[in-house]
């Protein structure tokens, strides 16, 4: 099902509403964001400069530290008392990214997020059971709003006490799940040590995942335990643009429909800025042209990918992103060697003896990088025989995947650390 009828418009009516709307938040932002104001005219830029879509291109950069350093409400178009609802990261690594919403921000996400749902398949029979964490964390909500929204039966279940979210869905009947990749293999695991087959016993059908990285390797996973049949699609977002919503897949599985008439997307190398000719990857760059509250102009997401404008079998003629590659400030230098957390996972999951669970340990080894991959076998093994040839295939096929030699430490059954949030799996110890 389409949502919405913007998500098939032609090229030239996406980027006729895209030049407006983009026009029109450059004024608003120059007008009424003083740190931003300055970086234009750091810049020699004013809002006059932009007569096409190209001239995108130069204006400034806007990162994270740019939210930092203006804590709390230094990038806010409006007001406060103008501000419907208030979000914030979890400021793990410094002071929090603060975002904030009015009224008209609060029906666009909720608009986008439905788009993304129906993109997966999720229809007003489903019964949604969101297990994203509630609170200043936009991931909850913002799918909660959009199924709502498209008429979705809510089961606001959060995370934690798995036994419980599983009872949830069998006597609720969950049609519907909306977790990370990581906690949707951990339920499945908690379902069968409860004796209940995910796949045969409950009535799941379509997974929403987000906030983490879905690979093609752990969807793969997650069909081997809630079943073949099941919808598997990603969705992409953050709270600094919005929340989820920005893109999501189809069931073509093709890429991620980004929501173009509120998302101007861009290729950028991460090195240098310049942005990339179609079809090459590299940083996602993300405006945003209908915000009010924080709309943000050339945002650095740091994230990997590439974009693809061909319209999709599925009807839709939005911009597609590729499944990203992972993040610029995720990918571990090793002995000189750029290594992606995905590409030891995508290894990792091609063993069937191996789990989905793993660590990723960094370590300075005298004036050398030493790389341990930590992975849980499926079930024990008392032959060392066995364990030593299967640890000699895994770690050749590291070493054809990276390029550099890793240790492989084989663990027990559910020796590694479960996550019901956004997984944390790299410990890089080489600055302690």
């Amino acid at each position: 099902m389409i949502w919405s009828r913007e998500e098939t418009l032609k090229r030239s009516e996406i980027e006729e509403i895209q030049l407006n709307r983009l026009k029109e938040t450059v004024r608003r932002v120059y007008d009424n964001v003083a740190p931003y104001r300055k970086k234009m005219d750091d810049a020699g830029v004013k809002p006059e400069h932009i007569k096409t879509l190209k001239d995108l291109s130069l204006l400034p950069f806007v990162t994270k530290t740019d939210m930092r350093d203006n804590y709390p409400f230094g990038l806010f178009a409006v007001p406060k008392d103008r501000l419907l609802r208030i979000h914030a990261s979890s400021g793990t690594t410094g002071k929090p990214t603060v975002v904030g919403y009015t009224r008209n921000d609060m029906k666009i996400w909720t608009e986008c997020v439905s788009r993304i749902a129906c993109m997966g398949g999720a229809t007003e029979k489903d019964v949604a059971q969101i297990c994203f964490g509630y609170g200043m964390f936009t991931g909850a909500l913002g799918l909660h709003y959009g199924l709502e929204n498209i008429g979705a039966t809510i089961i606001p279940s959060s995370t934690g006490n798995s036994e419980k979210q599983i009872m949830y869905m069998k006597d609720f009947g969950t049609t519907l799940l909306v977790a990370t990749p990581s906690y949707a293999l951990r339920l499945a695991e908690v379902a069968r040590e409860m004796g209940i087959d995910p796949s045969k016993d409950l009535n799941v059908k379509i997974g929403l995942f987000g906030s983490e990285l879905l690979t093609d390797a752990m969807r793969s996973e997650a069909h081997k335990v809630w079943g073949d049949d099941m919808i598997i699609t990603s969705n992409y977002g953050m709270s600094e643009l919005m929340g989820p919503g920005v893109s999501g897949e189809c069931e073509e599985l093709c890429g991620m429909h980004i929501n173009e008439d509120f998302f101007i997307p861009e290729i950028i190398d991460p090195q240098t800025g310049n942005v990339l000719p179609e079809g090459e990857k590299g940083e996602l760059v993300i405006t945003c042209i209908k915000k009010e509250g924080i709309p943000l102009i050339r945002y650095r997401t740091k994230d990997i990918t590439r974009l693809f404008y061909e319209p999709c079998k599925c009807g839709r003629t939005f911009a597609r992103m590729e499944n990203l590659s992972g993040r610029s400030d995720d990918m571990l230098k090793i002995r000189g060697v750029n290594v992606f957390p995905s590409q030891i996972e995508e290894v990792i999951l091609s063993f069937d003896e191996l789990g989905p669970h793993y660590e990723i340990i960094v370590e300075r080894d005298g004036y050398s990088d030493k790389l341990t991959v930590r992975v849980e076998l499926v079930k024990n093994t008392d032959s060392y025989a066995e364990l030593d040839a299967l640890n000699k295939r895994v770690r050749s096929k590291l070493h054809i995947m990276l390029g550099l030699d890793a240790q492989v430490k084989l663990e027990s059954p559910n020796t590694l650390q479960r996550f019901e949030g956004k997984a944390k799996r790299i410990k890089d110890l080489r600055n302690l």
